[in-house]
Order: C-alpha cells, then sequence, then structure tokens
C-alpha cells in the first residue's frame, strides 16, 4: 500500500477530531453544488485539521473529463468560490487528491468501473476502504443510485469499513413519493447508512438552538406555554427563480422549504431536552415534535394557510420582473413563491401556542430568524403613569445573513416622567468567536466522516413534515389561486399573511435591511 502524502500544516488551529480516513464519491461532480459548495467546505475542514491526511474524492458525472482534465478544474474552482484565502500548497494537496469517473447513473457498468478505482484509490491515498456517496443529483436518481451501488457491493459495511450515502433535498415531492423512496432505500442500506442533509443546520444558530436551550438555566424554564405568547418561523429571500424556473414550477414555495427547513427549525425550537446528544436521543425528540403537530383540515387550510406569488416590483434597489414573467415560467402558473402558515403543537408544553411560519422569494431582505415573542406583563403597576402600553419581549434567533441572538426588552427613559423605551440586546457569533470561513456545509460533510447522524433527518422525521403538508397540498391543488400575483416583489408578501396574525391581535415582526 502506498505511504499517506503529508497534508501540508493547516492554519487553523484543531477545533474537533479530524474526520476518519475515507473516499468521498460525488454524483454529479460536474455540477454548481460541487464548485461552489462541498469542494471549498472540503478545503475549509483541511484548513481546520479536520480532514483526515487520509483523504481523497471522486467525482463522476456524464461529462466527458479526465482526471487531469477535472483536477485543473477544481484548482479554477477553488480559486473562484473559496471562501477565503488559498493556501496554495493546500490547494494543491487537494487537488492531487481528487480523481473523475465519467458515466451514466443508470449504466451498471459505470459502477464496477467505480469499484476498481476506489480500490485503486485506496491503494495510493490509504483510505482504509471507508466510503461515502454524495448524491448531489436530480431527485430522481436516488433510489437508483443507491440500489446499483448495492448491487456492485459499494454499500456493504464490516467491523473495519463503513459505507455512507448523502442525499440532498428534495426527499420526495409528498408523503407517498416520499415513502415509497424511504422503502426503496431501505430495502438495500440500512437507516444508519441514510444521511438526509438540510444545509441549513450547518448554520452555527441552528445548531446552538440546542445549547442555547439546555444550557442555560435561566431560559428553558419559561420555555413554555405559561411565559411564551407565540413563535414566528420566517425564512426570507431577495431572490426570485433565477434560471431555476423550469424546477421551481414544479414544486413551489410549500415543498421547497416546508417539509425540510421549517419542520427542522420547529422541532429545534420545540423539543423536549433528549436524554443526551447522542443522533437518535435528539432525532427521537424531534420527531415526537413533528408527530405533535396538529393535522390540519380543510377548513383549517383555508382559514390558517396562505399562499402567494410576486409580481413586478423592487428589491435592492433593481427592479425585478414578475414570477410569470421568469426564465422557463408559464405565463398563467399558479406556483406559489410564498407561503404562510398558522400551526398548534399538541403536547402539554406548547398547548394553544400558535407556531406561525412564512417562506418567501423576492422579499425586501434576506433573512432567516425564529422570534420568540413572551407574554405580556401586567399593566396594573403603570396606570396613572404616560406609560400607555407595555411591549411584549421577544428573544430573536437570528440564523441568516448574520448570525446571532437578540433580546428586546423595556427600560424607563431618563427623566421625570414614567415613560419606557424599548431596548436591544444583541450577540453574533463574530464579535464573540472569530468568524471561520463557512459554506455551511462544512459541520454536515464533517458529521457524515465521523459517524454523527444528529443534524440529519431520519425517515420518520421526513414522513412526519411531509404529512403535516399533505393535507395543504391537496387543498390547494382542488382549489387554484385567483389572485396571483397578489404581492409586489420587494414587500413582505400578500395582505392575506398580515391578516392571519391580525385575528389573533398579533403581527410579523420583519427586519429591515
Amino acid at each position: 500500500m502506498a505511504q499517506t502524502e503529508v497534508m501540508p500544516v493547516a492554519q487553523e488551529p484543531l477545533i474537533g477530531r479530524p474526520g476518519d480516513p475515507c473516499v468521498m464519491v460525488i454524483f454529479g461532480a460536474a455540477g454548481d453544488l460541487t464548485r461552489r459548495k462541498l469542494f471549498p467546505a472540503l478545503y475549509n475542514l483541511a484548513r481546520q485539521n479536520l480532514l483526515s491526511r487520509e483523504f481523497a474524492v471522486v467525482g463522476l458525472a456524464r461529462n466527458p473529463m479526465s482526471t487531469d482534465e477535472f483536477r485543473q478544474k477544481v484548482a479554477q474552482d477553488m480559486k473562484e468560490f473559496a471562501t477565503g484565502d488559498v493556501d496554495p500548497s493546500l490547494s494543491d494537496w487537494f487537488v492531487r487528491h481528487t480523481h473523475y469517473l465519467t458515466g451514466d447513473f443508470g449504466d451498471p457498468q459505470v459502477y464496477s468501473q467505480l469499484k476498481a478505482l476506489l480500490q485503486q484509490v485506496d491503494n495510493d491515498h490509504c483510505t482504509h476502504g471507508n466510503y461515502f456517496y454524495y448524491l448531489a443529483t436530480a431527485p430522481d436518481f436516488f433510489g437508483s443510485i443507491v440500489e446499483q451501488l448495492a448491487a456492485a457491493g459499494l454499500m456493504e459495511e464490516n467491523k473495519e469499513q463503513w459505507r455512507r450515502v448523502i442525499i440532498e433535498k428534495p426527499f420526495g415531492r409528498d408523503l407517498e413519493s416520499a415513502r415509497a423512496l424511504n422503502q426503496q432505500l431501505l430495502r438495500v442500506a440500512r437507516e444508519q447508512q441514510i444521511y438526509r442533509i438540510d444545509h441549513y443546520l450547518g448554520k452555527e444558530t441552528v445548531q446552538n438552538i440546542l445549547a442555547f436551550r439546555f444550557a442555560n438555566g435561566i431560559f428553558e424554564p419559561i420555555w413554555n406555554r405559561r411565559y411564551i405568547d407565540n413563535i414566528q418561523i420566517s425564512v426570507a429571500e431577495t431572490v426570485g427563480v433565477e434560471k431555476r424556473g423550469g424546477y421551481y414550477d414544479r414544486s413551489g414555495a410549500l415543498r421547497d422549504m416546508v417539509p425540510n427547513h421549517i419542520m427542522q427549525l420547529i422541532s429545534l425550537t420545540a423539543m423536549e431536552p433528549p436524554i443526551s446528544f447522542q443522533a437518535d436521543a435528539v432525532r427521537d425528540e424531534q420527531a415526537k415534535i413533528l408527530h405533535a403537530i396538529q393535522p390540519l383540515s380543510s377548513e383549517d387550510v383555508l382559514s390558517r394557510t396562505v399562499r402567494g406569488q410576486y409580481g413586478e416590483g423592487v428589491v435592492d434597489g433593481h427592479r425585478v420582473p414578475a414570477y410569470r414573467a421568469e426564465q422557463d415560467v408559464p405565463p398563467d402558473s399558479r406556483t406559489e413563491t410564498y407561503v404562510a402558515m398558522k400551526l398548534q403543537i399538541d403536547n402539554w408544553r406548547w398547548a394553544d401556542v400558535p407556531f406561525y411560519l412564512r417562506t418567501g422569494k423576492s422579499m425586501p431582505v434576506r433573512n432567516t430568524h425564529i422570534v420568540i415573542q413572551f407574554r405580556r406583563a401586567p399593566f396594573v403597576l403603570f396606570r396613572g403613569t404616560q406609560v400607555g402600553d407595555l411591549t411584549p419581549n421577544q428573544l430573536v434567533l437570528h440564523i441568516q445573513p448574520e448570525e446571532g441572538i437578540s433580546l428586546h426588552f423595556a427600560a424607563k427613559v431618563p427623566g421625570p416622567v414614567m415613560h419606557l423605551g424599548g431596548v436591544n440586546m444583541n450577540f453574533e457569533y463574530a464579535d464573540y468567536f472569530g468568524k471561520l470561513p463557512s459554506t455551511g456545509y462544512e459541520r454536515l460533510l464533517h458529521d457524515c466522516m465521523i459517524g454523527d447522524a444528529t443534524l440529519f433527518q431520519r425517515a420518520d422525521m421526513v414522513e412526519a413534515g411531509w404529512s403535516v403538508v399533505s393535507p395543504v397540498l391537496d387543498v390547494w391543488k382542488a382549489l387554484p389561486p385567483r389572485n396571483f400575483p397578489n404581492y409586489a416583489a420587494g414587500t413582505w408578501g400578500p395582505r392575506e399573511a398580515d391578516d392571519l396574525l391580525a385575528r389573533d391581535g398579533r403581527h410579523w415582526r420583519n427586519f429591515e435591511k
């Protein structure tokens, strides 16, 4: 066996144990996700000493290319898409550890060639026979690729060697297809080998929700229906559909964001304390929350959900075309680009606390946040003063673009008259802990390399998320929208979304740029 090539000394301090020796096989390696996210993330792991010295990448795609041509492409992409300065020696080491195979995902012969190439890579880079497969492909290929890997013996594990597969979203397009895909995968692989990735969970603030809740004695005792009035989860994007109109028009905002990203945020925010941070202990509690969400009846869908589609408008000072004028979008499209919903969780902690969620394209700002709004304090003390109203306290978890936490509370304005003013205490990760270059994929790739599935969805979680949105999909399909487009690009969505909260005497917390 060849000797391990020494990785150049990385510039960042070690902040965890390095990943296991392994080969990462990327199906769809010629695509945008690989060059914009995956390779920069792997480079960042190497820079932080979190990538094993016994590591290699095999790219597989239909694009005809030699390994030398692929390496030239990787080197160029690294310079273009790296999240920080590139160390030439470390970049060269990484490039020398990449290989390429041209082939069609449906051709069984390709998997025989892949098996032979992996044996060669094992010998060249001492990767110990550990492989993980990243499916950066169209969803139609997910099940068949894993079946072909299993047929070629590339999913077989033993005590010394592991095999894992990372699957990108979307995981199904409804409950029925998600369930069928789970069954297809589990016929040839164990649940412990399947890592259903959600890159939102690579965000520091998302991971910090658990630490924030369960490591601080001042918050967990009030994290319940006695003290919390409502919870709002917003995922706002300034971009439209860009060049993905064909894909997006078959998906829509509901399928694209709610069963995965938003359900994960809900479950982490609302879950009970797990007995440990072991993967299944955490995911057991997340699954319980998803199963406890009240099913929506057809009448509930009409009264508790809102859909929207953006029209022409202005975003960030630039005029934006209507969704129906975007490339590859039909001029009479009924696909939603905005969703708002009111959900209830049927358990002791959250009974009667509404969870409001919304997500949309072409919004005024790019901002993902969770607002924990507490109940108002009694007003009796302030009768007969200049104070006219008491503003409820709000705790805000900012997820992107800036990651941090803020707390809004009231304080007396200096002077002889009792007058209250709002105060914000802000914490940003970069100010306290510095800022590591990140694509959002580093933590997730590293977790797969060490076998930690905590931040990946389990089969039952995926199906529970789809169970929540299935009644909405059914009603919306039966009753097409009549008023699209119903919000201008660059605004906070349709008026009906404001009405959804106004009926309960509440309003959305918006953040300006």
